[in-house]
């Protein structure tokens, strides 16, 4: 089965989701066999770099749209308690007809990262490559959705581009409430309400989308998603930002730790070896910061700048309803040189700043 340990960036200890959901799971139809699929997440890489994530599961039949508390609640339980295709091999097939393979691990995930020539020409005018995948064994006693065919993207950023942005989604462009006391406001955001009703910030997508274009107005600058929710969250956040509008980029998101895994023992978040990734892929292009002054992010950032302080352009903090968090990033920038950083009240805000610095 799959991991039910926690939601975006922290649940209370007391909110045993994984109990809850083998509760109700027990309520379902026993000896079901649900259809086999592949959920591809966007990826990103280079003209000879393909990389590309995703996951071997069942298919539960979730159904974003449906409304009612126990529909919106046996979805969350569905995206958290999940069947996996474990150790099986799978086909990655390219528009002109080369293809390669990889292995879902023990929990259905896969990550195939190797050298693919020209991979360039395979994109559209966005740097969009499209691709198929799908499971390698045609003998597997199970019906497969969709034909065995499954549809992957892969964004390599114009050599054009200005710039690209790194943006945390939670409380940064999505209402998550992970200040809030208890984290209950995270729970109920998560569970109890649909992407279609989830709150974007204010002007976020605007802000965006001018990034997206540049000062020219028609550039592609790429926009990536970085998040510390779980992959669980994949289709309902890809859905929120196509819903509001945000330009298409590639949505980075984490695993869950195993029970036996919880404790990091020094190690860095799974959020920060992300960005890290993009800037040694990407070692010519500079990029803007954005996130909030909830959680990790200005710590995160801060010490990502310092490191590569020639790639990074500017970090744009979203302020929260928190004094003292606020008082702690504030003091965390206070003698800080190495690159402009914004607390940012507002969308209108950001967009000045960024008007002003020659970005959009």
């Amino acid at each position: 089965m799959g991991e039910g340990t926690g939601v975006f960036k922290a649940l209370p200890a007391t909110f045993n989701l994984r109990c809850f959901s083998l509760y109700l799971t027990s309520m379902a139809w026993f000896g079901k066999k649900d259809k086999l699929q592949i959920i591809t997440f966007q990826s990103y890489g280079t003209d000879t770099h393909f990389y590309a994530r995703g996951r071997a599961l069942e298919d539960e039949e979730i159904d974003l749209s449906k409304k009612g508390f126990f529909n919106l609640l046996w979805n969350s339980v569905k995206r958290f308690e999940v069947d996996e295709i474990r150790n099986t091999d799978i086909t990655i097939q390219f528009q002109d007809g080369r293809a390669i393979t990889g292995t879902t691990d023990k929990r259905g995930y896969y990550r195939v990262e190797t050298t693919v020539e020209s991979l360039n020409r395979l994109a559209n005018d966005e740097g969009w490559v499209n691709y198929e995948i799908s499971y390698s064994d045609t003998a597997l006693k199970r019906e497969i959705l969709h034909q065995n065919r499954f549809p992957g993207e892969l964004l390599i950023p114009s050599k054009k581009a200005d710039f690209g942005v790194i943006s945390d989604i939670d409380d940064t462009i999505l209402k998550t409430g992970v200040v809030s006391s208890l984290k209950w406001k995270v729970v109920f955001n998560t569970f109890f309400k649909r992407p279609d009703q989830r709150t974007p910030l204010k002007g976020a997508a605007q802000f965006y989308g001018q990034l997206h274009r540049g000062k020219s107005g028609k550039a592609a600058n790429p926009i990536f998603y970085v998040s510390h929710s779980p992959w669980n969250l994949y289709r309902y956040l890809e859905l929120f930002l196509t819903k509001n509008n945000f330009p298409k980029g590639p949505v980075l998101l984490r695993n869950f730790p195993t029970w036996g895994g919880l404790g990091s023992g020094g190690e860095k978040p799974q959020k920060q070896k992300e960005i890290i990734n993009i800037l040694k892929t990407y070692p010519d292009l500079k990029f803007i910061l954005i996130g909030d002054s909830g959680e990790h992010d200005a710590d995160i950032y801060k010490e990502i700048a310092e490191l590569h302080p020639d790639n990074i352009l500017a970090i744009y903090l979203r302020s929260v309803d928190h004094k003292r968090k606020m008082e702690r990033v504030k003091g965390l920038f206070e003698k800080y040189k190495v690159t402009p950083v914004l607390l940012v009240e507002s969308s209108e805000q950001a967009i000045e700043h960024a008007t002003a610095n020659g970005f959009i």
